[in-house]
């Protein structure tokens, strides 16, 4: 392990890590969220105002973190959530935070925009695989990379519904940071102040998103193909349309981006295996409520018919613990592994995880419960 990872004490130091190795129009585009970021700001800030009520005098001196997430077990109540472009950061990014959840026990969610195929990260990185779909306008395209996680034996399809159209991320604006990619004077000074992660680029070209190659003919570069991408989400996708994913995916069905409890019960209603409560990351919907507020009423309404997960502002192992105690399942969280992996690659990913594991585990002790299973809304403070 280097030094700069062994010396990374919280998601915080591998953040500024990544920010330091990173030009600014790239940590930005991971790091940012929509318009004012309010909602960022907030799926952080939810944890924050929860105050953890703990027990005394309990045996803790063993401390069980295996947890059942989406009908098997893992060994952390944790899984990865899908994060695209991970390659703009480090080249090999995708199968490296692959290959730290494999080690780990944790499933793993391959996004649609990814820079690793479905099929590498399948032979790379074997372990709990999960497919994240973005519903295209293109659906013979989609319904091919159905199929390919199908054929690859991912064990879940992910259809995330938030997003009928892209957020508005200012800055990228501010960072001359578009799609396609344009090299402006701003952005090239930007680049060359970076030389670990310039002499990537230069020695490998721009990444490729992989799963999107053919989407149209023209773009083959990930720029052009997010591009694409933009515009060719499905803003006409709804119930219905979902409904026929879930008739024909013979497996695990986890519906992500849920927010409203009206929404929680019908995503139960249709027989889906999960879902997961995110307002992705902040991304687009600027305004929308933090995740952990959003919970309690989706718990109120699903009534335990099907596993929740909570995705949005995960930075500390207190942050999951108050999530399973609020009723989650588990957790997903991808800006963690992503600073890892652009800070130091796999051992970086490695080092995120290892860092909420170490916190849960603390969390837990300090707070006199030895099963994830104990954790319940009774060591939530409510003043």
């Amino acid at each position: 392990m280097s030094k700069q990872v062994s010396k990374a004490y919280s998601i915080e130091d591998l953040r500024l890590a990544a920010r330091q190795r990173l030009p600014r129009a790239i940590f930005d585009f991971f790091d940012g969220g929509a318009e004012d970021e309010k909602t960022l700001r907030d799926n952080v800030a939810a944890y924050q105002r929860r105050r953890l009520l703990p027990r005394v005098l309990t045996d803790v001196s063993a401390i069980d973190t295996n947890a059942l997430i989406v009908g098997k077990q893992a060994r952390l109540p944790i899984a990865i959530a899908p994060t695209g472009a991970v390659g703009f950061g480090r080249r090999g990014g995708d199968i490296a935070i692959a290959r730290a959840a494999a080690a780990a026990g944790i499933p793993y969610t391959l996004s649609s925009t990814a820079t690793a195929s479905i099929e590498q990260i399948a032979k790379a990185a074997p372990g709990r695989l999960w497919f994240q779909a973005y519903i295209l306008r293109n659906k013979p395209f989609l319904a091919s990379l159905i199929d390919r996680a199908y054929a690859a034996d991912y064990e879940a399809l992910v259809i995330t519904v938030d997003l009928p159209v892209g957020g508005k991320r200012e800055r990228d604006f501010r960072n001359d940071f578009a799609v396609p990619f344009r090299f402006t004077p701003k952005n090239m000074l930007d680049f060359a102040q970076h030389p670990s992660w310039l002499s990537d680029i230069v020695r490998y070209g721009m990444p490729v998103m992989e799963n999107l190659i053919g989407l149209e003919s023209q773009t083959t570069n990930a720029s052009a193909i997010a591009s694409s991408v933009g515009r060719n989400y499905d803003p006409a996708f709804n119930w219905e349309s979902l409904q026929k994913i879930r008739d024909t995916w013979p497996r695990k069905l986890i519906i992500k981006g849920i927010l409203n409890p009206h929404d929680a019960v019908r995503v139960a209603d249709m027989g889906c295996d999960a879902l997961v409560v995110s307002n992705h990351g902040g991304r687009q919907l600027d305004g929308a409520v933090a995740t952990l507020d959003a919970l309690a009423g989706i718990v109120r309404a699903v009534e335990g018919r099907i596993p929740i997960l909570l995705d949005g502002g995960i930075r500390r192992g207190a942050d999951i613990f108050k999530a399973l105690a609020m009723g989650a399942a588990g957790v997903m969280t991808g800006r963690a592994t992503l600073y890892g992996v652009s800070a130091a690659g796999e051992a970086g990913a490695q080092r995120a995880l290892e860092i909420l594991k170490d916190e849960l585990v603390r969390t837990m002790q300090l707070c006199g419960t030895s099963a994830i299973g104990n954790i319940d809304r009774s060591f939530i403070f409510n003043d």
